[in-house]
């Protein structure tokens, strides 16, 4: 099923670049791709070539890290809280991200400075659950604490996001502003990308590396300290390299809702609870995921579909029944 699901995702991949209003297709993207890794003579129009390199790969590119990240994100989230609704934005990254790139977006700052403050901002917000929940810690259950502050810290910078709203002008900023918060990847370019993949690959591999703990830790510390696993220490890896993803993609594509709930149940149900193969299916089925949403967005209607709206009417009502067909698959 992973080898099929790898196989959809490159298929996918090379049919995306054929689609949007510049008409590109199959056999010119092979061609351009066939003379940048083979050498050769260029077969195509030098406006192929633009569009091919300038708007297409970035934002293709952008997809399948950011639905991968998304997915991965919200399946280790999942694991470690062992609750199937915790979702990649449970502990305030989502919405210290978004308050950083509205903050940004405020001061009238170029784009690679809004999607590094986003990030730095994302993480910060992480940071802050972290020492509101040690502090106000008193009974020891320090997993439902970390979740109720996260809560909190989300509450409060959501608060953030309206006052840059309020304080935005209407004629310019206010619309920037509420355009990003909806999601999209027309931002990303060649430029923006490094800053997308780096933190996003650093988040990946140790998540990668360490599936198979999260078998363990999904039980709870005790079965995971009688198995010789540091429980907390394990926990807090993961949670950086969820905070790290999360961060990176919402800082480069806004609010992507749904993408890290809904995926990991769908390759639960295919492939099993193990996370062994959870991880990568989960990652995969996500670049697919937000792939197939980006192509619907670009060539439904005459303007853009914000690629967050899709995501909430597409994966929304498939949540639903998955809930209703899947309710004891969690056990």
């Amino acid at each position: 099923m992973i080898a099929a699901l790898a196989c959809l995702l490159g298929a996918a991949f090379l049919i995306s670049f054929t689609q949007g209003k510049y008409p590109l297709t199959l056999d010119e993207t092979l061609h351009i791709i066939s003379h940048y890794l083979f050498g050769g003579e260029a077969a195509y129009a030098h406006a192929s070539e633009t569009v091919f390199l300038r708007v297409r790969l970035p934002r293709l590119c952008a997809c399948v890290f950011v639905g991968a990240a998304l997915s991965a994100a919200g399946a280790v989230y999942q694991g470690i809280f062992r609750n199937p609704m915790a979702s990649p934005d449970l502990l305030g990254a989502s919405s210290g991200a978004s308050l950083g790139a509205c903050c940004a977006i405020l001061v009238g700052a170029p784009a690679l400075a809004m999607h590094m403050t986003a990030f730095a901002m994302g993480l910060a917000a992480v940071g802050l659950t972290f020492l509101v929940s040690r502090l106000v810690d008193r009974r020891g259950n320090q997993t439902l604490t970390l979740v109720l502050t996260g809560m909190v810290v989300s509450s409060l910078l959501n608060a953030g996001v309206s006052i840059t709203k309020t304080l935005a002008d209407t004629d310019d900023k206010l619309g920037e502003i509420t355009f990003w918060l909806m999601g999209s990847m027309t931002h990303m370019t060649l430029d923006t990308l490094p800053v997308l993949i780096l933190p996003i690959l650093l988040g990946l591999i140790p998540i990668v590396l360490l599936r198979y703990k999260l078998n363990v830790l999904s039980f709870g510390d005790d079965e995971a300290r009688t198995m010789g696993l540091n429980a907390p220490a394990l926990r807090g890896v993961l949670i950086v390299c969820s905070t790290l993803l999360t961060s990176a993609s919402v800082a480069a594509c806004g609010m992507v809702g749904w993408v890290g709930l809904l995926i990991p149940h769908l390759i639960r149900m295919i492939v099993g609870p193990d996370y062994r193969y959870l991880i990568p299916g989960s990652m995969l089925a996500g670049a697919l995921f937000l792939l197939l949403v980006d192509n619907i967005s670009r060539v439904f209607c005459q303007v853009e579909i914000s690629i967050g709206i899709l995501t909430a009417l597409i994966g929304a009502p498939f949540f639903l029944i998955l809930l209703a067909r899947g309710r004891k698959g969690w056990l």
